[in-house]
């Protein structure tokens, strides 16, 4: 038997607001957040995995890393 304090799940405010996935821009969803889909989170970790994510170093960066050592 339910109990009647009890909300109904269509009443609950979300716990994020929802924001445009990183992939295609359509809404997030709840259980993928950021992301809207299982398929765009696979696509995100794919370009993870793959090396097309990088952060760029300068040329700069590179010889004051190996002059400290």
């Amino acid at each position: 038997m339910a109990d009647e304090t009890e909300k109904p799940a269509a009443t609950v405010a979300p716990l994020r607001k929802a924001v445009p996935c990183p992939i295609c821009s359509r809404p997030s969803a709840r259980e993928h957040y950021p992301f809207c889909s299982n398929r765009c989170r696979d696509v995100d970790l794919n370009r993870w995995l793959s090396g097309s994510y990088v952060i760029p170093v300068a040329d700069g960066e590179d010889k004051a890393e190996d002059d400290e050592m």
